[in-house]
């Protein structure tokens, strides 16, 4: 062996027992096995699964190859044993220089026993273990794995342990005989003999029948200790006594849980048997697909529905009700039959009824009903209200969600709103598929189902707060319902399944264009709301607020009146808005409080709400009359603004500060703006002389331009104007004439550009008691379009030019026509009376 050529593995670092000189082998029981004694050096083999035991009878089956080649070549040999050694890890498809380095020290030498090799070359035999032994050297040889062994001697156990620890062992051994058949007999025989009196052939024996993992078992074979080995082999046979125990207990509930299911299958179909013949209620599964039935004899569906519900029906017809899923048929056969196909309601394309619902709810906006009527009258024409999105763009509490229901009213239709701000998730569009739990329709699909009408009125609230973000991108997907080229055939993802929206009317509602993605806005008739003047908000009070807001406070129009003084004071120093939401909440105060104290003091007088008690009852004012304070110091003029919110005053202010030559602006100026700024200055310090100011009066001073309400920002190409007379203004120390406001854009040469949202900076002007507007000479038609009753009140002086503003308000052009008008105002009153004095005398 020293002479080999082959690698080697040296194990002589490990404790050797050696074999005592004599001995002589024999199977574990103290039968001799041969007269010779066990050779030193044995062939290995590694291809168990699991370690072989001394006195362990079993099968070994090999295919053509080197291992079989070693047991043709040792059962040839009588009484030459064949070494088992189990590897640390599968090495089965290594080479034998490989494998060595894996397998463990200890073994089983092992004999044949019977050996018959097969047509094909395969090796049948059984064999018989033998004696433990240990690996001092291995070599591989004609790729045989060789080792020279010593092999092992047990430490007896004798004592009442021992006996009694191979005893509980034999008892548990029978007790796995009930659950394991397979190895009855085999234990039985083994068991029959006085195996106590062998305790380490029991030990072994008993182990190889459980389910122990290979290292428990190798564990098992390197303990040489019989006592301690009995211990370890016991703790096996009782973990696996607890395993099947285990699975016994589990195997039955499952028979029972299924034989439940099956008797309970058993008689649910026996008594839906007797009931059908008795003639009596039906199941559950019968009852949902008649009511199904029943549901689709009143809808007139189109073919690919028609064909879709029927392949479900039948589907749900031989799923059983246990199945999770017959819900998910069920469920989507709900939708599908509850929907509206075919359903319509009548249009009322009556323009004259339209009207008076349109009178009766909303006070003021003729511009807005008239548009709403003349779409009305064109659908009359045409027969059918097809392919329209209405867009009603306005600020916050003019009235837009309140004229979507008075127009679904006019026309007879039923009114859904939901809201699109701050929809981010693509699903709620156009649904959820239905492979996802809990998947639904979109809120188009669901809207159908809630009208119960094929065209309804649909209010898209907010669509210009739509948002997007990784679960897709709404707007897009609202392409797909708003477009009449495509809505016929809108599919949602749930119902997998066209359905027709072309003959739905969508209203949508926004704030401001801008956020409106484009394509979306591509599709929509636009109509804007600019606000309300103080006579309309007037009458909404009077005629919608007042008599709403009674019976929510548990008042009567005994408890509390309002006078026209009184509302006016609300609107004037607490609701200067566009809308009517600041009002109402106005109103909404003065009723809590008297309220309150009809409550407490069982009050029965009226209230009256006049202009003192209304502020008493609201506190400090929040818009105080600033036009008539800051106009009147020179350096500030009144600029009117557009705001997504509505119209609104602007005041300009300018001080000069003697020292060094400069400019700078405040108040968040965006950076049109500042621009707009920058040339009013320019212009302004370029024409000094032009305007009455001495020439270096701009290199003297460092000019300060400020905006008030800082921490509001604003932006827009309106304040040119106003800008350039307000450094005028200061250079000349001159203030402008009162209730004064103007917009225009200015150019370096002194032009005045035409500007947007003049209608609603008029409104603005007239609720903050502006008398004459200065306006573009490019904006005569947008002012003289504005509604008669809005400009009643308000004068409007056109201009081209920054000389003809300076004309106006520092020449003295505006007083004269102010006089004149004065003039003209008196002479035609006393025309008046003398034309009353006159029939007075001749119906004397």
């Amino acid at each position: 062996m020293e002479n080999e050529q082959q690698e080697t593995i040296d194990f002589s670092d490990a404790e050797i027992v050696e074999p005592e000189p004599g001995e002589q082998a024999t199977d574990g029981s103290g039968l001799i096995l041969a007269s010779d004694m066990l050779p030193e050096e044995i062939y290995i083999i590694t291809g168990t699964n699991k370690p072989v035991f001394p006195g362990m009878m079993f099968p070994l089956v090999l295919a053509p190859g080197t291992l079989a080649d070693i047991v043709k070549e040792t059962a040839g040999k009588k009484d030459r044993p064949v070494g088992f050694v189990l590897a640390k890890e599968d090495v089965s498809e290594a080479e034998p220089e490989k494998i060595i380095k894996h397998l463990h020290k200890i073994g089983t030498a092992a004999r044949i026993v019977d050996f018959q090799t097969g047509p094909d070359g395969a090796v049948r035999a059984l064999l018989q273990g033998l004696k433990r032994f240990e690996i001092l050297k291995l070599a591989v040889r004609e790729e045989k794995i060789l080792a020279r062994v010593v092999y092992l001697k047990e430490k007896p156990a004798s004592g009442d342990k021992a006996k009694a620890l191979a005893l509980s062992i034999m008892n548990t051994m029978r007790e796995l005989i009930k659950n394991n058949p397979v190895f009855s007999e085999e234990i039985k025989t083994f068991l029959s003999r006085n195996t106590w009196e062998n305790p380490g052939l029991l030990a072994d024996l008993s182990v190889s029948i459980t389910s122990a993992t290979r290292d428990e078992l190798q564990q098992i074979l390197e303990t040489l200790d019989v006592e301690k080995r009995l211990e370890e082999a016991l703790y096996l046979l009782r973990k696996e006594l607890d395993l099947n125990e285990l699975k016994e207990r589990i195997t039955h509930q499952i028979e029972e849980r299924i034989s439940k299911q099956q008797r309970d299958f058993f008689l649910r179909e026996q008594l839906k048997a007797i009931k059908e013949e008795l003639g009596l209620e039906k199941d559950d599964k019968t009852s949902e697909i008649e009511e199904f039935q029943a549901r689709l004899e009143k809808l007139t569906l189109p073919a690919e529905a028609a064909g879709r519900i029927e392949e479900e029906m039948e589907k749900l017809r031989v799923l059983p009700p246990q199945s999770p899923e017959f819900t998910v048929v069920r469920n989507y056969l709900d939708w599908l039959t509850k929907l509206p196909w075919g359903v319509l309601t009548e249009d009322k394309l009556d323009v004259a009824r339209a009207r008076r619902v349109l009178d009766r709810d909303h006070h003021g906006l003729e511009d807005v009903k008239d548009r709403i009527l003349e779409f009305i009258g064109v659908s009359k024409l045409r027969g059918s209200v097809v392919g329209s999105i209405i867009c009603l763009i306005g600020p916050p509490g003019v009235g837009k969600t309140s004229l979507g229901r008075a127009i679904a009213e006019a026309l007879g239709r039923k009114f859904f709103r939901f809201s699109l701000g701050g929809m981010r998730d693509e699903a709620e569009i156009k649904g959820h598929r239905r492979t996802y739990i809990g998947a639904m329709p979109g809120k188009f699909i669901q809207t159908m189902r809630s009208t119960g009408s094929q065209n309804p009125i649909i209010m898209l609230d907010e669509v210009d707060k739509i948002g997007a973000s990784y679960q897709g991108d709404p707007a897009s997907a609202l392409l797909e319902v708003l477009d009449p080229e495509q809505n016929n055939d809108f599919l949602d993802h749930y119902l997998d399944v066209r359905f027709d929206l072309s003959k739905v009317l969508f209203i949508a509602t926004a704030n401001v264009l801008e956020t409106i993605p484009g394509p979306l806005l591509d599709r929509m008739e636009v109509i804007r709301l600019s606000g309300y003047i103080e006579e309309e908000k007037l009458a909404i009070a009077r005629r919608h607020l007042i008599p709403r807001l009674l019976p929510d406070h548990g008042l009567t129009k005994d408890d509390i009146r309002f006078t026209p003084g009184g509302i006016k004071t609300i609107i004037r120093g607490y609701a200067r808005e566009a809308g009517v939401r600041a009002l109402e909440k106005g109103i909404k105060t003065c009723m809590r409080k008297v309220a309150s104290q009809k409550a407490e003091h069982g009050e029965t007088q009226m209230v009256v709400i006049d202009g003192d008690k209304a502020e008493e009852m609201l506190g400090r004012k929040h818009f105080p009359d600033q036009v008539l304070m800051k106009q009147s110091q020179p350096g500030v003029t009144t600029g009117l603004a557009w705001t997504p919110l509505g119209g609104d005053v602007l005041f300009i202010e300018a001080m000069a500060i003697p020292g060094k030559e400069g400019f700078k602006q405040t108040g968040q100026l965006g950076d049109v703006m500042q621009e707009s700024s920058t040339i009013a200055f320019s212009y302004v310090h370029s024409n000094a002389k032009r305007f009455g100011v001495e020439p270096d009066y701009f290199t003297r001073h460092s000019i300060h331009l400020h905006v008030p309400a800082g921490a509001t920002k604003k932006d827009g190409p309106s304040a040119g104007i106003t800008m350039a007379l307000a450094l005028i203004s200061m250079a000349r120390q001159e203030s402008t004439p009162q209730r004064v406001a103007m917009t225009g854009e200015l150019t370096l040469i002194g032009q005045i550009l035409p500007v947007g949202g003049i209608k609603e900076k008029v409104i603005a002007a007239k609720r903050s008691g502006i008398t004459d507007v200065i306006l573009p000479e490019d904006n005569r038609q947008d002012f003289e379009e504005i509604p008669a009753h809005v400009r009643e009140g308000l004068f409007p002086h056109y201009v081209s030019d920054c000389r003809e503003a300076f004309t106006l308000l520092f020449e003295g052009k505006l007083d004269e026509i102010r006089q004149a008008r004065k003039s003209d105002r008196q002479a035609a009153r006393e025309e008046a009376l003398q034309k009353q004095q006159s029939r007075g005398k001749a119906a004397g």
